[in-house]
């Protein structure tokens, strides 16, 4: 993985990370989260019930539909906290600028991201389709941070897939912050270009023509740019696009390779392709084949170490 200048700073719900803040005194601690995303992270936790007056123990709140409107109560209807929550919600997500990633609690009416639920009125029955408070205002003020719940993350997919949304932002959070420059950017799109790919080609062939465009400021580019790459990286990578990739990545090694080498290559992505080899053997022959025949392009693509190794996020793949 390319070096970052500091390590990236996730916001998390208090809970998530421990903290025995929960109406019943208890927690819901991400052992992944804390004891090995924590490794290579630091984390900035946010408990906006208690940051709001709210005792611990306290009555459960949780969200009603009224009149169309969401209010956040105790369930008898007392204790109205929405506007103290979206106050405080709203102040917190104006100072995120520094977060590289967010990691709210599943469920819960302030923190959950989705599928909360919002009772009727009337008491009977609910849906699934809230958002919690809090959450709804750090997302909506920051809609390039890359955002989970604890829940989701216990998907291998969707965690390997938010942790290389949160350190590809942590990269560009460092590029900004370094002075940005047009050559600059071209350079970060140049590293980048084979984890678009993985994850949405058709993203990698836009970018790549935003780029090229003459017409437009560097700011105005910058945005539209890392707007488009977030986005494509929301989009979940698989067996399909992996193989696009490497068969990529293969091409730049026909003129070293031998042909029994050429073939064992060709042979490892296909064994990927059929689901009988995990996503780590091919890479781990293409990295072993870059060591022995240096390139320059190809060691600076993020793709082939886009986080911490021992986070082992592609083992299972």
């Amino acid at each position: 993985m390319k070096a970052l200048d500091n390590k990236p700073v996730i916001g998390m719900s208090a809970c998530v990370f421990g903290e025995p803040v929960r109406y019943d005194t208890g927690h819901k601690k991400s052992d992944f989260c804390v004891n090995e995303l924590g490794k290579h992270v630091d984390f900035k936790t946010f408990c906006p019930e208690v940051a709001i007056g709210l005792p611990i123990p306290r009555p459960t709140i949780r969200q009603v539909l009224i009149n169309d409107a969401i209010v956040v109560s105790q369930p008898d209807g007392s204790g109205d906290v929405t506007q103290a929550l979206t106050n405080y919600g709203e102040k917190s997500a104006n100072t995120m600028s520094g977060l590289s990633g967010f990691i709210f609690c599943q469920k819960s009416p302030s923190c959950g991201m989705e599928r909360v639920k919002v009772y009727y009125e009337h008491g009977k029955g609910c849906k699934h389709d809230g958002v919690g408070v809090f959450a709804k205002a750090v997302m909506e003020k920051n809609p390039l941070l890359p955002c989970e719940e604890n829940g989701r993350l216990n998907d291998m997919p969707l965690r390997e897939n938010f942790i290389i949304r949160v350190f590809t932002y942590r990269h560009w959070q460092d590029l900004v912050a370094s002075g940005l420059t047009k050559h600059k950017l071209t350079t970060f799109h140049s590293e980048h270009k084979y984890l678009v790919m993985s994850h949405h080609v058709q993203s990698y062939k836009a970018l790549g023509k935003l780029l090229a465009r003459a017409d437009l400021e560097l700011a105005d580019m910058a945005h539209q740019y890392i707007t488009g790459l977030m986005a494509a990286l929301k989009h979940l990578s698989n067996r399909k696009s992996h193989t696009n990739t490497l068969l990529h990545l293969q091409g730049y090694f026909k003129k070293y390779l031998t042909k029994p080498q050429k073939q064992e290559l060709v042979e490892k992505i296909e064994d990927y392709r059929l689901g009988t080899l995990p996503l780590l053997v091919p890479l781990t022959l293409i990295n072993h084949y870059l060591r022995e025949f240096t390139s320059d392009y190809l060691s600076s693509q993020v793709y082939l170490s886009p986080y911490p190794d021992d986070l082992k996020l592609r083992y299972g793949f």
